[in-house]
Formats: C-alpha cells, structure tokens, sequence
C-alpha cells in the first residue's frame, strides 16, 4: 500500500506540471491574468494562439500519459485499480497543481491522456460525444463535460470492471465540477461560442456582395 501511495502522489505530481503556466513563463506570461483566467489549452488558445496552446496541451495530455503508463509501475506491477488511481491523480493535479498555487486548469486534456494510456477504448464515445456536441451547440464547456460524462454509460455498455466504472463515473464528475463557471455562464448567457464549428453555420445564406 505504501508502494500504491508513493505512485499516486507521483501521478498528483506529474499533473501539477501545468503546461500553459510553464510555456507562459518562458514567455513572462501568466494565462491565469488572460481571458477566462484559466490556465487550460482552450484559454490558451483564445488568447495567446494556435501555437502556443498545441505546445499546451501536448504537455498537458502527455502528463496524463505519463501518470497512467508509466507512474503505476515505477515500484513494481500494479494493478489496474492503481492505474486508474495514478491518472485520477494527475487529473486532480492539474486542477489543483501544487507547484503553481493550487490554481490550474480544468483537467480536460489531462484526462484524455490518462484514457490514451490506461482505457484507449474509452475516447471513442468521449470523442464522438465531443464533436456531436460541439457542432451542435458552439459550447467548448459544455461540449466537454458531456463527453467526460459520457465515459461511465460507455464503460457500463462496454462491460468495464467495477473499478473501471468507478473511475469513469469520478472522472466524469470531477469535470463537470471543474466547468461550473461554464454552467454559470450558460445561464447567464455570457459562455464564448465558437459559432465557425457550428453546424447551424452551414445552412446560413451567404451575404450578397454589395
């Protein structure tokens, strides 16, 4: 058990690594003082640029990677309770990173990491969930939290282990949790839109050049 909590304080630890705020020191920027103030990939992306937040999240999914694949077995095998745990983690981590005040992301990116290296099956629904929403609505927020709550009817579906159902339904809403700033503009009717990735978009009439 002490072996188990030593990698997950490590897997705590890799999600602390924020990338928006390491990039952002190189560049003597705080993306928390920017936009939303969030230091995630889509904050990232609406102030600083496309290359800026490719750089973002490349670190931030690959933390998440890194805790489920590699993190769990630093000490030996682990089992796939561990595994999960690792990743969890790092979600939490970079949430809550302890290198940078315990003010980070939203854990999106990170958690699609841990999926890629502990439950690769899972992104299918979680990405198709993604992109039918997102089309829908325009909602980047809401686009994601329904696609991580996705994740435990995909894992019910797909008869997923009693630990791997737990993960996902904690997953899930441990996201949502972490967008309810986004909820709250919703209701507001204050949430960004990203109106080009709209399906609606496609039936609109072209304006008539004057």
């Amino acid at each position: 058990m002490t072996e188990a909590m030593v990698e997950i304080l490590v897997g705590y630890l890799l999600g602390s690594v924020s990338g928006s705020l390491l990039l952002g020191k190189i560049k003597n920027i705080d993306i928390r003082t920017h936009g939303s103030g969030n230091a995630g990939g889509t904050n990232a992306l609406r102030t600083l640029g496309f290359r800026f937040a490719l750089g973002v999240i490349i670190i931030d999914v690959g933390k998440g990677v890194l805790a489920a694949g590699w993190a769990p077995h630093l000490l030996g095998d682990a089992p796939e309770w561990q595994v999960l745990a690792c990743g969890f983690a790092a979600v939490f981590g970079h949430c809550y990173p302890v290198f940078h005040g315990f003010r980070g992301g939203k854990g999106a990116a990170t958690a699609v990491g841990v999926l890629a290296a502990a439950q690769p099956w899972l992104l299918v629904p979680l990405a198709i969930t993604w992109v039918l929403t997102l089309i829908l609505s325009g909602y980047v927020g809401l686009a994601t939290v329904l696609a991580m709550l996705s994740l435990f009817p995909a894992a019910l579906w797909l008869g997923k282990s009693t630990a791997v159902l737990i993960f996902a339904a904690a997953l899930g809403l441990f996201v949502a949790f972490t967008h309810r700033s986004n909820f709250r503009n919703l209701a507001a009717g204050t949430e960004h839109r990203f109106e080009r990735v709209r399906l609606v978009n496609g039936f609109r009439r072209a304006p008539k050049d004057d």
